[in-house]
């Protein structure tokens, strides 16, 4: 009868693994022994984070509310005013015919009915975040004044007294509204900017620029990112007192309005009336400064661009004296006019929907 090595009994009541000639025992308590048949195999899951909630919280704010009304508003604005942009943009940089019906007709002529939509896709592109940031600024920034004048009014105003004269830091002489306006107009036209260019460019000269991705690259390739930014400094200084006398006139007369008729609020025709009445005194106010501003933004096709908003004012009167600098004025407010009462329009009825915000219709 044969007798079995303490290494043999050992191996089969521990299991043991054989090396050659080296036996190596493992000893582990039951509770922590390795099951051989493994059921599934060995997974990591990554759970992502659930950002639904907080993008919720996000667009009930009465802020995320106005940037996307502007962006509606926007949008469905240009849909419907796209032909009069065009004629309008045109005219003011002198190509073509000079009168409204014959522009109509000489694009219809070389174009067809979608030369009138010309640019639109880049122009549709453009208006959502600039009337997104536009009149979501405006809101904001007229908030901000508005509440830090009521509690520097509340304390005592600051005092400098330099012997006998005493000066009063008072933020009253500020209009609220005007900065707001300022705001808004500069702080679009500085995340825009590039996109009107190329607006302008497909535009103008849809042979030299037949697509949104061949102006990208020709535009880049001739002037590297600077050119995207053309003619940025006049558009500034054109955009400081159009945006600031137009958000000044619309609330300015949407209020003496509402005053006269004992009224709180207006309604949609009479939000279209006022818009476009604001854009016509807007316009007509700096209109100068957008023919110079579009002179030098679309100069270089021509071969020849003023080194400056002086330069091209100048250069206007020269060539076609001081009419000149109104020429495509009436195209302008054509187009100015119905797309500031219906913007406003939009806007307001986008508002009331998404903040909640009820109005007489």
């Amino acid at each position: 009868m044969s007798q079995k090595s303490p290494s043999q009994s050992q191996k089969k009541k521990y299991g043991a693994g054989d090396f050659g000639d080296v036996y190596g025992i493992i000893m582990l308590p039951k509770e922590l022994e390795l099951e051989k048949d493994v059921s599934s195999p060995f997974e990591l899951r990554f759970q992502v984070p659930d950002f639904r909630v907080a993008i919720k919280d996000i667009l009930k704010t009465r802020e995320a509310g106005e940037f996307l009304s502007g962006a509606l508003a926007g949008a469905m604005t240009k849909a419907i005013l796209a032909p009069l942009e065009t004629i309008r943009t045109r005219m003011v940089v002198g190509v073509g015919s000079k009168n409204i019906s014959g522009s109509f007709v000489e694009v219809i002529e070389q174009q067809g009915w979608q030369g009138l939509w010309a640019g639109n896709a880049i122009n549709m592109l453009r208006i959502v975040p600039t009337q997104a940031i536009e009149l979501g600024t405006f809101e904001y920034v007229k908030r901000a004044m508005t509440s830090a004048q009521e509690k520097w009014s509340q304390s005592e105003c600051p005092k400098v007294q330099i012997g006998p004269v005493s000066l009063n830091f008072s933020l009253s002489w500020i209009s609220p509204v005007a900065v707001a306006g300022a705001a808004a107009g500069i702080s679009s036209t500085l995340v825009c900017h590039p996109l009107e260019v190329l607006k302008d460019r497909l535009t103008v000269s849809r042979d030299v620029y037949p697509s949104l991705s061949i102006a990208i690259s020709k535009i880049y390739k001739d002037g590297g990112l600077g050119a995207f930014y053309a003619g940025l400094s006049p558009t500034l200084i054109g955009m400081l007192p159009y945006s600031t006398c137009y958000y000044f006139m619309y609330e300015t007369m949407k209020k003496s309005y509402c005053k006269s008729k004992n009224k709180k609020s207006l309604n949609r025709p009479e939000m279209l009336m006022v818009g476009a009445l604001a854009g016509l005194t807007a316009s007509t106010i700096s209109f100068p400064l957008e023919v110079a501003r579009k002179r030098l933004m679309v100069g270089a096709l021509k071969g020849k661009c003023p080194p400056h908003m002086a330069a091209a004012l100048a250069e206007v009167i020269r060539e076609e004296g001081v009419m000149g600098l109104y020429r495509g004025w009436g195209a302008s407010c054509l187009k100015v006019m119905p797309a500031s009462g219906i913007t406003w329009m939009f806007y307001e009825a986008w508002k009331d929907k998404i903040l909640g915000e009820k109005r007489p219709l």
